[in-house]
């Protein structure tokens, strides 16, 4: 969204009233808000009779036959600003203040080896991108006015999650909220999100749109913001990163949560979220550096700290005196009952190795009721919690904080390394938009080339330990660079690096600022550079010493350090050669360079030595 903002600022805004996008039409059921409240992790049925009568249509109609049909049989379609509104809706009937995203029938939204945490857990990454993603929602909007057509499900919904989020605005922006304050949100924003569903879930479809005042819109946006900004200001930990997620008890009305150990996605998250100053980024940063995520080996970051797992028999022991605690434990033990707790043969006491969960240990106690009596209700309560206490399931992440490699513990992920690049890179401009100080941005784009240090390419084969110019997953502990393969960190490195050549696109204009560029990337003397033209035919040219060129939408763009204080760029075309001292090109010419139409053939740019990052 924000490239196709970027590159044709009015496509999607033309797009925002056109009635030209569908829904699917999933037999899948997510559960009342009171049943995700009662079993987090048990929230999702699958509606056999919606699933046959979706089969039946697709063999009647064709693949349109899996969407959303209006009450005539037509597909039912809706404008783009409903498509941007509802996944926004969806993940606020989740949201828990100074918590996070409850991910009660989610998964992590990039690293499923937390996907324990599902029922129980809060997704800080969520919300930093959230964070993200209403400003541009709110960006896009601010030249609108006027009314849009609204599912009338989906405007109820707009205007419920808007009051609910209106009436906390107040409280917002300081400590965190009161336990029951959070609980009373959650359960409005919940049972909004809740009440839509049951509409859509029981017509199979929606009852029509409604105009709505584009003010509405906005006004839930900016309370979302308030929220979200809210909640950020909350989660900074005390060695000044950022949590990524949390954890999430309720118990008689209350929210109780938790924090867990520092993960890198949660500061690269924090930083891509556009809620922090330049000053900020580079605390969290100098933080990183400094933390238990680092390895020094690879002069970069795992996702998680490593940490000794404790041996298999240290795990399932119960203190003596909490066990002396619990009379009904006293005299099970006293009756040689070991359904419950048992004795082994070094003196520890220990769980039933049969329980898997607390909901197991439940079901044998009211299998006990009728030998022990009320002796049974009275432990009920106290067993539950020594039970969490010895497992502590309402931390456990799943194979991020059980295993080795893939990402787990003492694991580089390359991907989230990228990301970070990435992010840094992104702040680093921004600075530069913002006007932060020099001081701050000498120190951005420090840190941003300590980061790009650490990945591959930089290394040699031994230290990789692999091709160091191939695409790796990520780097065990234990072992070199492991599961080749085209990862996201591809994506990264091709974003990161036109970046760091200076091109920008903003508002369908190309501007060029090597302001991260450094003087070491151009060459001593002159070579040749092959590049296939937008044509499809190979071509040659000569790059002068003190040059570096590229290519970019298939045009080869040559920069030159230059002597003189004004920079320059020259444009060859089908219709000539023009030069100009601004570093952009117009509207028109950015199309036609966007569009690869060849009225444009070369870039060449003349640069200041003193406008680059670095030597």
């Amino acid at each position: 969204l924000e490239l196709s903002s970027s590159f044709h600022p009015a496509r999607l805004r033309e797009l925002l009233r056109e009635p030209l996008f569908t829904y699917a039409n999933v037999p899948y059921r997510i559960r009342p808000f009171e049943a995700l409240l009662k079993d987090p992790k048990n929230t999702v049925d699958y509606d056999e009779d919606s699933a046959a009568r979706i089969e039946q249509r697709v063999a009647q109609i064709g693949s349109d036959g899996k969407l959303i049909l209006d009450a005539e049989g037509n597909v039912y379609q809706v404008n783009l600003l409903e498509k941007l509104l509802v996944p926004l809706l969806a993940k606020l009937g989740n949201l828990v203040v100074d918590g996070g995203i409850w991910m009660n029938t989610q998964r992590p939204e990039w690293n499923d080896a937390n996907n324990a945490l599902v029922g129980q857990g809060l997704s800080m990454v969520t919300l930093y991108y959230m964070r993200r993603y209403v400003r541009f929602l709110q960006q896009l909007l601010e030249q609108e006015s006027g009314t849009f057509a609204l599912s009338g499900e989906v405007g109820d919904w707009l205007a419920d999650t808007a009051a609910a989020l209106s009436r906390v605005r107040g409280e917002l922006g300081g400590a965190p909220l009161e336990a029951s304050q959070t609980y009373e949100l959650l359960g409005e924003l919940g049972a909004a999100a809740c009440r839509h569903r049951k509409a859509i879930y029981e017509s199979e479809s929606f009852s029509g749109t409604v105009e709505q005042p584009l003010a509405a819109v906005n006004g839930m946006l900016d309370d979302a913001l308030a929220a979200i900004d809210h909640s950020i200001g909350n989660n900074v930990r005390d060695d000044g990163m950022y949590h990524a997620y949390n954890t999430l008890h309720v118990r008689d009305e209350i929210l109780d949560t938790g924090t867990l150990y520092t993960m890198l996605e949660g500061q690269v998250a924090a930083l891509s979220a556009g809620a922090i100053s330049a000053d900020e980024a580079v605390s969290v940063l100098d933080a990183l550096f400094a933390s238990n995520v680092y390895r020094d080996d690879q002069k970069s970051f795992m996702l998680y700290p490593d940490r000794e797992l404790p041996g298999f028999l240290a795990k399932n022991r119960i203190p003596e005196d909490e066990v002396a605690q619990i009379p009904l434990l006293r005299s099970m033990l006293e009756a040689n009952d070991s359904s419950i707790v048992l004795q082994d043969g070094d003196g520890h006491y220990r769980f039933n190795a049969n329980f898997a969960n607390v909901g197991d240990l439940h079901e044998q106690l009211d299998a006990l009721s009728a030998t022990y009596g009320e002796s049974v209700d009275a432990a009920r309560r106290p067993l539950h919690a020594l039970f969490e206490r010895v497992f502590n399931h309402q931390d456990f992440t799943g194979r991020s904080g059980t295993m080795f490699g893939f990402e787990g513990l003492g694991c580089i992920y390359w991907h989230m390394v990228s990301k970070l690049l990435l992010a840094i890179e992104e702040n680093f401009f921004a600075a530069i938009d913002n006007g932060a100080d020099e001081a701050a941005l000498q120190r951005l784009g420090e840190l941003y080339y300590r980061v790009r240090g650490g990945i591959g390419f930089n290394k040699t084969p031994a230290e990789y330990g692999a091709f160091p110019t191939d695409p790796y997953s990520h780097t065990p502990k234990h072992s070199g660079a492991r599961q080749p393969g085209m990862t996201g960190q591809v994506k990264e490195e091709v974003l990161t690096r036109f970046g760091e050549l200076g091109i920008r696109v903003d508002d369908g204009i190309v501007r060029i600022r090597p302001a991260l560029l450094r003087a070491r990337e151009f060459i001593n003397e002159p070579r040749e550079f092959c590049y296939l033209d937008v044509d499809g035919n190979w071509q040659n040219m000569t790059v002068p010493a003190g040059g570096l060129a590229f290519t970019w939408c298939q045009v080869p763009v040559v920069y030159t350090l230059g002597n003189s204080d004004s920079p320059s760029l020259t444009i060859t075309g089908e219709d000539g050669v023009r030069t100009s001292d601004q570093l952009a090109l117009s509207a028109e010419d950015s199309a036609a360079l966007f569009g690869r139409t060849g009225t444009i053939r070369a870039l060449h740019v003349t640069i200041n030595r003193d406008d680059l990052f670095a030597d």
